[in-house]
């Protein structure tokens, strides 16, 4: 039997703790609350999916393979047998350096070149696919959702700056702990562990903030509800990553009701624009005066507001519609 062209199709889902993981896990789960019929299959149990079912993806070298040109190749020996749609996550910019953005370049176009469709999380990685040359056909934007947590207590405040999420090198802890530093505040909260790979450069990460006069706290893998707890409880959630893709940390913080410090770009400026009143940014240059005066005034570091754009049903409706509308 023909797959149906107007049919949503199997929603492909990988185990582990990697962000795209989980977030295609939520977002599978989010789609059948909404849509009972659509189906989800792991990605070890495909070979047992109907020989026409179309699939959905989420795609991220590092989850597809070891190397950019191994995720590529897999993800295309994948759309040769199927038809597949695709959302595109870490989409290739500047900060993947010299050696690594050419090639993750290469692997997201060949990727994006073998899709049925393109998916993106913000007009921001849509301009970027075009600006590094790796699509320039359609693409749709479906904002990351924010689940919001409305009945959720306020924590004491426990006097730190508090970065949120994986450490590696360029994610914006050097420039938090020293926005803290100057600003006064002795405390920093990595709401976290390591990247892998990273645990060696979080050391000296530790170091380098203790020159500056700032301790440092790695809490280490957290559970939902833990994390949730400490997110509420630092003094000044921060992000200072400049070279963000899409933000997962940022849905995290507004969904429990925190209103951070963010050095201004392009995606923390569309964010802000879509659910106004939910974060505070600022030029780099401005972000120790800033988290200054968020600590002397912790009111500004929640934002207070009982609904907001884009929740996860929202986000499911997005994505039921664009399959909709995909030439299968």
């Amino acid at each position: 039997m023909a797959w149906a062209m107007n049919a949503a199709p199997l929603l492909l889902v990988h185990p582990g703790t990697h962000g795209v993981a989980m977030y295609a896990r939520d977002m599978a789960s989010a789609v059948r609350a909404a849509r009972p019929s659509i189906r989800t299959i792991d990605a070890a149990d495909l070979d047992a999916a109907p020989a026409d079912a179309a699939l959905h993806v989420h795609f991220t070298d590092r989850l597809w393979g070891d190397s950019p040109e191994q995720a590529a190749q897999s993800f295309g020996a994948l759309a040769a047998r199927r038809a597949v749609s695709v959302t595109l996550h870490d989409v290739p910019q500047a900060s993947d350096g010299e050696r690594n953005r050419p090639r993750r370049r290469a692997a997201y176009a060949v990727v994006a070149a073998a899709a049925r469709g393109v998916a993106v999380n913000s007009e921001h990685e849509r301009a970027l696919l075009r600006e590094e040359a790796v699509w320039s056909g359609a693409a749709v934007s479906i904002p990351l959702p924010v689940d919001l947590e409305t009945d959720a207590q306020r924590m004491p405040a426990d006097g730190s700056v508090g970065v949120l999420g994986y450490f590696y090198p360029g994610k914006g802890h050097d420039e938090a702990a020293r926005a803290a530093a100057r600003a006064g505040i002795g405390k920093m909260t990595i709401l976290g562990r390591a990247s892998d790979g990273h645990a060696a450069e979080l050391e000296e990460f530790v170091r380098r903030a203790g020159a500056l006069g700032v301790e440092v706290e790695v809490t280490g893998w957290l559970d939902d509800a833990e994390i949730a707890r400490r997110g509420r409880a630092v003094s000044v959630p921060v992000i200072a990553h400049r070279h963000v893709s899409a933000s997962g940390s940022l849905a995290s913080w507004i969904g429990w009701g925190r209103r951070p410090v963010a050095v201004r770009n392009r995606y923390m400026d569309e964010m802000a624009t879509l659910r106004p009143g939910t974060l505070q940014t600022v030029d780099e240059a401005e972000l120790a005066v800033a988290v200054r005066q968020a600590f002397e005034h912790p009111e500004s570091t929640w934002h207070g507001l009982t609904r907001l754009p884009m929740a996860w049903p929202e986000a499911a409706e997005s994505y039921v519609r664009w399959w909709g509308g995909l030439d299968w």
